[in-house]
């Protein structure tokens, strides 16, 4: 079978299970995820055994250190997808909610019912968690999920998606609800992108090459976001241990995440106090730091940034510092660097973290609190399937909610146009 008729064929079995999956109970989609998650850590074993065998190709293939960290699974990081999948079982299933409903002069009601997409095709690199996230949300929400993983994870993306179908044929769920693609070539993404009234809806989870690739070849509405280019400002009125741990975290806890913070701005009234303490804690950590004229003058050992740096997404231990005359300075910098992911700011001035609350653009905006927090599962949505810069339909992390639509309702008796 060709790359397309194999691409085609897989995603038919996706609409057959969309449509079976509309017809699963609440009860019965939270019982599967639960029984999952317990497979997944009964399998543990296996799947960090298949793991080990894309480890070695990444290594062979020279991909970062970052990347790979992207790539590795371990027993707590299998324990964090189940319990991911956990998390979203016990989430209120969002479907046949029935918003604002209201009379009309004529006498019928007319309102909103909450409904699945459908087929929702997820095409992502690197990080075999994204398998088990994107099924047990789009499970939870009634949709069919096709999953298209890089190369560099093929080993362990079949062996989730093994256990993953398995659990579901078990208990009687169709299949087609978790289709994987498993051919890596380029042409099989191309032909997913043509199937518009097959699938419903694309979104592209890694770098920004992919994003821009799947977004100007789809027939398909894609959810993205190019990158994440996040910002910390720390300022004049901030508790500076309270920003140092911040910004230190911001970059340091997993910098090849795109809500790492890739550019630290301090205001210049502190930044004598603040920047010798924090830069000597980042270099302890192996952080490259690029530095701003005032902050070169400051410390010389600081490499010079250059204008293209900020607008960078480095996903590794690399990192912007500039001094801002003020909070001012700040926002304008982060409105002309920023990709509209992440950004924070550290004061104990209420009126400028209310006033950056409002003029800061992103997905996420955070008062005292590091960009690393913007993540489904900490927003308290379960496991997320990604994050949206869009403006439409979704912004920030998409849980449940966002893997659904509204559909108007009209419950009449007897009415007609006049």
């Amino acid at each position: 079978m060709d790359i397309k008729s194999y691409v085609l064929k897989m995603a038919k079995e996706a609409k057959e299970g969309a449509r079976a999956i509309a017809n699963v109970s609440s009860g019965l989609k939270s019982k599967v995820l639960i029984k999952m998650a317990e497979a997944l850590e009964a399998e543990s074993g296996m799947l960090i055994k298949a793991n080990k065998k894309d480890i070695e190709g990444a290594k062979k293939k020279g991909l970062s250190k970052a990347l790979i960290d992207r790539l590795t699974l371990n027993k707590k990081r299998v324990k964090e997808m189940a319990q991911g999948l956990r998390e979203v079982s016990a989430l209120p299933d969002p479907v046949g909610e029935i918003e604002k409903m209201k009379q009309r002069p004529n006498g019928m009601m007319v309102g909103r019912m909450r409904v699945p997409i459908g087929v929702i095709g997820i095409i992502y690199e690197s990080r075999p968690n994204v398998t088990a996230d994107a099924t047990g949300l789009c499970l939870k929400a009634g949709n069919a999920v096709i999953l298209r993983g890089g190369s560099e994870a093929i080993n362990s993306n079949k062996a989730i998606v093994n256990i993953l179908r398995s659990v579901a044929k078990k208990h009687g769920i169709h299949e087609g609800v978790i289709t994987f693609i498993d051919i890596p070539d380029r042409e099989a993404i191309m032909e997913l992108l043509k199937l518009e009234g097959i699938v419903d809806l694309i979104i592209p989870r890694g770098g920004e090459g992919l994003i821009r690739a799947v977004t100007e070849n789809s027939r398909i509405p894609v959810l993205k976001h190019y990158k994440g280019v996040c910002h910390v400002f720390v300022d004049r009125d901030a508790d500076l241990k309270m920003a140092e741990d911040i910004c230190f975290n911001a970059k340091v806890q997993r910098p090849g995440t795109c809500n790492a913070m890739e550019t630290m701005l301090v205001d210049k009234k502190i930044a004598k106090t603040f920047l010798p303490g924090m830069i000597k804690r980042f270099k302890k950590a192996g952080v490259k730091l690029k530095g701003c004229p005032e902050s070169t003058k400051l410390d010389a050992s600081l490499t010079p940034v250059n204008e293209d740096d900020f607008y960078r997404e480095y996903l590794d231990l690399i990192l912007n510092v500039r001094i801002v005359k003020d909070m001012d300075d700040a926002v304008r910098h982060i409105a002309k660097y920023s990709s509209a992911h992440s950004d924070a700011i550290v004061t104990t001035n209420h009126e400028k973290a209310m006033r950056f609350l409002r003029e800061v653009d992103s997905s996420a905006v955070f008062v005292n609190a590091s960009t690393r927090l913007n993540d489904g599962y900490q927003f308290g949505l379960g496991a997320e399937i990604g994050i949206a810069t869009d403006k439409i339909h979704a912004r920030g992390p998409m849980g449940l909610e966002e893997l659904t639509c509204m559909k108007f309702i009209v419950l009449g008796n007897g009415q007609v146009r006049e």
